[in-house]
């Protein structure tokens, strides 16, 4: 098999196994604090085992390290309402609502990555709106809770998704990603307390629990970062935002399958969702010429990117 299409399985398989986070977090009991503390906790200290990350740590400057655990605020951030969105509605909603966070970047990541705004993507940003109201419209009425905070999610991905895109160059993935998780986990350590009707961070998980989080620490974050670091050595930018793109349809297809959260949602949701994820494909095909010149974008945090969700 030649080593692109070798590559190009592989991202596929690292998006499917992103659009699990959906499903998992779904499935584990824990509040959405717990669950992200953990998650983030597992993730660096298996990091901190890597020699790789201790080398880039002691060759970082202190002004970047800070720059990026800055950043893990953010991801925690993100982290915290995506799992809040599904705890309040579902993992098609909590999908959906990540779906927005190409359209936030369109308008966020000229002003963070100091790029010039391009109207094209204004067009875009426009022709969404129709699929959130339809989204809106077909999501019961005790979940739009959950939809406010999934968009809010997406918002915080465009965030720090700009952020890392700005300092794609100055650090090594590994170690970048230890910073910002490990960041993370403290940043909620100490949020806490100010949350509350959050509960205790530290809630120790029972037996089905740990299972799930072992699966969605190693399984759905370390195991496909590492893969799609490989993969992208013979991709293109380009061509793996596409596919990329194609999380939150795995994410929905196994929300019906797994949950049969169809039964949950009408049909104007699921014609927003093709709506949204039409504007989002759109995106990278208005600038396939410029993308397929760039090299490939951090994957540190973001499942959009990397580890995200």
């Amino acid at each position: 098999m030649q080593a692109v299409n070798r590559a190009r399985l592989q991202i596929h398989f690292c998006v499917v196994l992103w659009g699990f986070t959906a499903i998992l977090g779904k499935l584990i009991t824990l509040p959405a604090l717990p669950l992200v503390w953990w998650r983030m906790l597992l993730v660096s200290a298996a990091l901190l085992l890597v020699p790789r990350v201790w080398r880039g740590l002691r060759a970082m400057p202190a002004r970047l390290r800070w720059a990026y655990a800055g950043i893990g605020v953010l991801v925690s951030l993100h982290w915290l309402t995506f799992y809040a969105a599904i705890k309040l509605s579902n993992a098609s909603v909590g999908a959906t609502c990540i779906a927005l966070g190409p359209v936030f970047l369109a308008f966020i990541e000229p002003w963070l990555a100091r790029r010039r705004f391009d109207p094209r993507e204004l067009l875009i940003g426009v022709a969404v709106v129709p699929g959130v109201a339809l989204v809106v419209g077909g999501v019961p009425h005790e979940m739009r809770i959950g939809l406010v905070v999934g968009v809010l999610s997406a918002l915080f991905v465009a965030l720090f998704g700009s952020l890392n895109k700005r300092l794609v160059d100055h650090g090594d993935p590994l170690t970048v990603t230890c910073i910002e998780l490990g960041t993370g986990a403290v940043f909620l350590t100490a949020l806490a307390p100010l949350l509350p009707h959050a509960g205790p961070v530290f809630v120790l998980p029972g037996l089905h629990d740990s299972l799930l989080l072992l699966a969605l620490s190693f399984g759905c974050t370390l195991l496909p970062f590492a893969l799609a670091l490989v993969a992208l050595r013979h991709m293109s930018a380009f061509g793996t935002q596409m596919v990329t793109n194609l999380e939150p349809v795995y994410a929905i297809v196994l929300a019906i399958v797994l949950l049969g959260e169809q039964r949950e949602l009408d049909h104007g949701f699921y014609a927003g969702v093709v709506v949204i994820l039409a504007a989002v494909f759109v995106h990278p095909l208005l600038h396939r010429r410029q993308r397929t010149t760039r090299q490939p974008e951090l994957l540190a945090t973001t499942e959009h990117h990397g580890m995200v969700d």
